[in-house]
């Protein structure tokens, strides 16, 4: 099985300054359609339990955590949301970009199968 080599460090931490952005972007949003920031801080790391499927090893962990982290997915739902009209279906996928885009500006990437540091972004 063939890994990605990582990105090099200079490309890395201008992925890290578009998610930043990106992210400053999705909390102003949220602001905007009057977000419960309460909801916000309590939901904020709920994606992280996507997670526990490296509890049976760095292959099922690392599509488990992949698919709570995809962006893609969180911009679905906030397009879901938009096309309903419903506001919670909204935040819920703010809420959930936001998250994403938090761990990608840290440096906290989409991971590899082969451990749980081996990121797309860095090795953490």
């Amino acid at each position: 099985m063939m890994t990605q080599p990582p990105n090099p460090p200079s490309i890395s931490r201008w992925l890290r300054v578009e998610h930043a952005a990106l992210l400053a972007l999705v909390v102003v949003i949220y602001g905007r359609v009057s977000g419960d920031w309460l909801a916000f801080a309590l939901l904020l790391l709920l994606p992280d339990i996507s997670m526990i499927g490296y509890v049976r090893g760095s292959t099922l962990g690392s599509v488990t955590y992949n698919a709570g982290h995809m962006l893609a997915a969180a911009l679905a739902v906030i397009a879901l949301g938009a096309v309903t009209a419903s506001l919670p279906v909204v935040q819920i996928g703010l809420i959930w970009a936001a998250h994403i885009l938090l761990d990608r500006a840290l440096g906290y990437g989409l991971k590899y199968p082969t451990h749980f540091k081996d990121t797309h972004l860095q090795r953490v």
